[in-house]
């Protein structure tokens, strides 16, 4: 699986569910697309030391932000899939697509509670059905990213265009200039 960057032991997803988060596992394997996962030292599965430790690059790897998003009293949650090089609109591009009110990243027991993940390695892969997955439309067109798998101790590689066939993904311009 040399195709995939960096530096990681890469193998078919589908195969290891042992390495991701059980709601990634089952994701995973009611998808049916092409996802690779790698083992990962824990320690170093913030994105920065990640990509230093694997020789994985930034605009190669894509981070999965969790959104709360509330108007009266609807609270409606959301991810963000971004590159690592980039930074989502949450305020502005977020929020109006969301059609909230009030917006902001998700606490970490909220995150963690509802996903079913650990924070940190929190991936599209196997999110809540009604969660919409806002894919920037730079990831969307990368080919190989690496987002989370679900826990700490894991990678997945996925060709964007894949993320973006996710159940309830919307493909925008999502990353701030």
């Amino acid at each position: 699986m040399s195709e995939a960057p960096g530096t990681l032991d890469w193998r078919p997803a589908v195969d290891h569910p042992e390495l991701v988060a059980a709601p990634t596992a089952d994701a995973l394997a009611a998808l049916g697309v092409e996802c690779l996962v790698a083992p990962i030292d824990a320690e170093l599965a913030d994105t920065a030391a990640f990509c230093e430790a694997y020789g994985v690059e930034l605009a190669e790897s894509a981070n999965c932000v969790v959104v709360e998003g509330r108007r009266g009293e609807t609270t409606r949650m959301a991810a963000c899939m971004v590159l690592a090089t980039d930074r989502a609109d949450v305020n502005k591009t977020v929020r109006k697509h969301l059609d909230v009110r009030k917006i902001s990243f998700a606490g970490m027991e909220t995150a963690t509670s509802l996903t079913r993940m650990e924070y940190g390695g929190i991936t599209p892969v196997g999110l809540p059905a009604d969660w919409p997955v806002l894919v920037d439309r730079r990831v969307a067109e990368a080919g190989w990213v690496v987002i989370g798998g679900g826990v700490r101790g894991s990678k997945l590689a996925i060709r964007g265009a894949e993320l973006a066939k996710l159940p309830a993904a919307e493909v925008l311009e999502l990353a701030q200039g």
